[in-house]
């Protein structure tokens, strides 16, 4: 266990580097700002499509971890919903609660740090873990939010969660991969090179921007980030081990990167999409300072149980 945690400390400290340049000042919001365009944009987009366009499509698509992993995380998203319920809270707000107990950090965090931590070979089930979670939940929330203040579902809704999924460079991206594997195009050397060395930026350009952004994040309402926290670190991963391993038992590996990928923390683009709507901003925040702040520990935990190579 010693070791695992070691093994993932590097990412921390560097997670733990932007934080102290946000604090600080010397890396401000602006600056963190366009440095998260620029791994979102460029540098993970050209990481996803390398990885998508030089893996087989079987390599990536495994129908039984998609499922495992689909009802593992509604899971914890109905048991989220419940208790916001339990709580007096509206549709709106019990849909942020439970974005952050579902969707973790899986883009900035878990695709490079699962990949150096379990191999090149994790890369296919965490990109279909990336893709569950931005096609299903992050449409779903939008709807949820929406579906909340209008008493209905409209056309509108539905064509903006389209026109989301479709400019979304994550969706693009591997996309496009799979196209291109599908086709059997071979990736020419130039292009290679050129995605190796702009992908090669997403890694420390991720973590540094996570770091960052963490540095504008408020602790208030910790009770309920702490609740959100444990859903995130804890119940998430168990609910997808119970699928993964028991109900719906798939290889070992795929297995424990998928488990492992579920106990990453809150991601930030909920916070994103807490605060376009106007929907319980601070309580997002918290949770994603909070989670990430926790994960330090769990997340080494989680690896070592399902085992790390």
């Amino acid at each position: 266990m010693v070791e695992i945690f070691l093994r993932t400390l590097p990412f921390f400290a560097i997670i733990g580097l932007g934080y102290g340049a946000g604090r600080s000042r010397f890396f401000p919001p602006e600056a963190t700002a366009y440095l998260t365009k620029f791994v979102f944009f460029f540098a993970l987009s050209a990481m996803l499509f390398r990885f998508a366009a030089t893996l087989p499509f079987d390599a990536i698509f495994n129908g039984r971890l998609m499922i495992g992993y689909l009802i593992g995380t509604a899971g914890v998203y109905a048991l989220a919903t419940l208790v916001a319920y339990l709580r007096g809270l509206d549709i709106p707000t019990a849909a942020v609660e439970a974005q952050c107990a579902a969707i973790g950090n899986v883009g900035f965090l878990g695709l490079p740090m699962l990949a150096l931590l379990f191999s090149e070979a994790a890369i296919g089930p965490v990109m279909l873990v990336l893709t569950v979670d931005l096609v299903v939940f992050s449409s779903l929330i939008v709807i949820l939010i929406n579906g909340g203040r209008e008493g209905r579902l409209s056309l509108g809704t539905l064509r903006q969660i389209g026109i989301g999924l479709l400019k979304n460079p994550m969706i693009l991206s591997i996309s496009a991969g799979l196209i291109w594997s599908a086709l059997r195009i071979p990736v020419p050397a130039p292009l290679g090179d050129f995605l190796t060395i702009l992908g090669g930026a997403a890694t420390p350009g991720a973590l540094f921007a996570i770091g960052a952004s963490l540095a504008g994040k408020s602790a208030e309402r910790v009770q309920v980030a702490g609740w959100l926290s444990l859903c995130k670190l804890v119940i998430h991963p168990l609910c997808v081990a119970v699928m993964v391993l028991w109900l719906m038992p798939i290889a070992t590996f795929p297995a424990a990167v998928v488990i492992a990928a579920a106990a990453l923390p809150v991601a930030g683009n909920v916070y994103m999409l807490a605060a376009h709507y106007g929907v319980a901003p601070q309580r997002a925040s918290a949770a994603i300072l909070l989670s990430t702040m926790a994960s330090i520990l769990t997340v080494p935990l989680f690896i070592g149980w399902v085992g790390a190579p």
